[in-house]
């Protein structure tokens, strides 16, 4: 089992660049940003761009995977998205990976001056988002004619530094998502049931993963795959689960989704008053007692 950690970009750099320095170093082994123009509560203090703080994040880390967690259409487009993770890939030395999902309701959805997109709409844009993505990443020059995105020799040279091309971890539950992440992606990311993930029992969370596990597995089976070959990551912090109450705890948690087939843990730095307010001392001593503990799950 791998531990990530999630580091909104709320604080300035010359603060923020601490926290990145510090997963590297302590030991988690990838470390993540929101994409988003602000988030939820967050609306009204900081927030900084995901590709500017993961470029900066990449010039002062050496080991650590980065990623989105996780960009959608809601206010990105193919061509210039795969433009800056050309960028960021080349700064990390191909540390990147691209997390990316359908968006949702919310502040992206409109922020554009657009109107919100249905469900229906937000699933046929992210199959196309997604095509047109690889497409760039791998290729010199792409020219593509979508329904609702198109490029026209757009060039990405000299590409990326992993080939084919930078990862990709999809965020999907359903099943055209999954289809997609079976037939494009490297990762596939969940924080469980997204109906009810805060109100179902501690008890029922692992099956709802373990169950979206073998769908997956059934889509990656008719895309002609192993469902072992993509990374399978949790986001935690959305359900009544409470990982982070200890290092036991930790542990414990780690191990019930090592169970239901989660390969990544993803938890959130600490931060006063908000959704993700953790005892920092608890967080300092998961990470340098946890992650060792959960290795070899």
């Amino acid at each position: 089992m791998r531990a990530g950690i999630v580091i909104l970009p709320v604080d300035r750099w010359s603060r923020a660049a601490e926290w990145w320095r510090w997963a590297d170093e302590v030991g988690f082994d990838s470390a993540w940003t929101y994409d988003h123009l602000s988030w939820r509560s967050f609306r009204e203090q900081s927030w900084f761009g995901a590709v500017t703080t993961l470029t900066a994040a990449a010039a002062v880390t050496q080991r650590i995977r980065l990623g989105t967690m996780v960009t959608s259409p809601n206010f990105r487009h193919p061509v210039t998205l795969a433009k800056d993770v050309m960028g960021i890939d080349d700064v990390s030395d191909g540390r990147f990976t691209l997390g990316v999902g359908a968006g949702g309701t919310g502040f992206d959805a409109t922020t554009l001056g657009q109107r919100q997109w249905s469900a229906r709409e937000r699933a046929d844009r992210f199959a196309e988002f997604v095509e047109l993505t690889d497409r760039l990443l791998r290729t010199d020059a792409t020219t593509y004619e979508g329904h609702f995105y198109s490029a026209d020799e757009a060039r990405m040279i000299p590409g990326c530094v992993q080939t084919p091309r930078v990862p990709f971890a999809i965020a999907a539950t359903g099943p055209r998502g999954l289809r997609l992440a079976a037939r494009h992606g490297q990762a596939w990311v969940t924080y469980g049931d997204p109906k009810r993930a805060g109100e179902l029992p501690v008890e029922d969370c692992p099956g709802v993963v373990a169950g979206q596990l073998g769908r997956l597995a059934d889509e990656c089976a008719a895309a002609g795959r192993d469902v072992k070959e993509l990374d399978r990551i949790l986001l935690t912090g959305s359900t009544r689960e409470r990982p982070l109450e200890s290092v036991d705890a930790f542990v414990d948690f780690a191990g019930r989704y090592a169970e239901a087939g989660i390969t990544d843990l993803l938890v959130h730095r600490p931060i006063a008053d908000s959704p993700f307010a953790t005892d920092p001392a608890v967080f300092e001593r998961i990470a340098s007692e946890g992650l060792a503990q959960i290795r070899d799950l």
